[in-house]
């Protein structure tokens, strides 16, 4: 036999010898509706973004901040979008905050309230967030680690119906007020995880860790792993949230999780590349 036949044959040799080569696609067709990349305005749960204020507050009202051209033909094309999807609605409320645009890496633009004044008058939920060196403990001895990326995670959660208003934002084309959780609320982390910690309880620190919207499953063997995938899945579907299939990670053998390299040999702290803006 040529040498090119031993090489073509080996990507054929891989594949036959593993059977979880091609296991995510598997998962894309058990769990079409868990990676349906539609928006959904979400189902009532037992977890919902409440809005506690001090007492005797006056309820922050703000003008619109200048945008450029091009942030309001981004203003306009995501009020509509997110209208249609349930996510916004209409306001009259007397609250209003203004709205600011952040660049993402792929170079569009994203819409984000600044909530700074709203946040200053809300009570604070002291729900704890997981500690990451007593998460990592628990991954002795896992050889397999899958990672799954909820779409658009604080969106998947309610803002309790008589909070609605104290969300409400202003522009120059209507003041709208959300109806599921926005970014920068000041606790709308300690929510997202209350309903993590809620939906896992059982499986929390097993063979599972969730750092917010960040949910991690590990395993010593591979036939475990797919068992404690599917649990996850399966409960991803009983309460009707949503994954976004191109950001997860399936067997793998080393991944990364909140700045850390996860591997069978070990955790690694990943070096962070800082850019000095001059």
């Amino acid at each position: 036999m040529r040498l090119q036949d031993l090489i073509d044959l080996i990507p054929r040799l891989t594949t036959d010898e593993d059977p979880w080569a091609n296991i995510h696609e598997t998962y894309e067709k058990e769990y079409f509706d868990v990676f349906d990349l539609r928006t959904f305005f979400p189902p009532e749960r037992n977890v919902q973004h409440e809005i506690p204020l001090e007492p005797g507050h006056v309820p922050p009202c703000q003008r619109p901040y200048r945008i450029s051209p091009r942030e309001m033909e981004e203003l306009r094309k995501q009020i509509r979008e997110m209208i249609d999807a349930g996510i916004i609605q209409p306001s009259s409320s007397p609250y209003a905050a203004p709205v600011i645009f952040v660049p993402k890496q792929d170079g569009t633009l994203r819409m984000c309230v600044d909530y700074r004044a709203l946040n200053k008058i809300t009570i604070k939920d002291k729900f704890p967030l997981p500690k990451m060196d007593e998460l990592l403990n628990c991954l002795e001895g896992a050889r397999y680690f899958s990672k799954i990326d909820l779409k658009s995670a604080y969106y998947q959660v309610r803002v309790k119906e008589e909070d609605i208003p104290k969300t409400a934002f202003n522009t120059r084309y209507g003041h709208y007020e959300f109806r599921v959780m926005p970014f920068g609320l000041t606790n709308a982390p300690a929510t997202f995880q209350k309903l993590m910690n809620s939906i896992f309880a059982d499986s929390m620190e097993k063979f599972l860790v969730v750092y917010l919207d960040d949910i991690l499953i590990f395993s010593k063997t591979a036939e475990e792993h797919d068992k404690h995938i599917r649990y996850v899945l399966d409960r991803l579907r009983e309460h009707q949230l949503h994954a976004g299939l191109q950001k997860c990670r399936f067997f793998q053998t080393e991944i990364e999780f909140v700045g850390y390299l996860l591997t069978a040999e070990g955790i690694h702290i990943l070096e962070l590349e800082l850019e000095l803006v001059t």
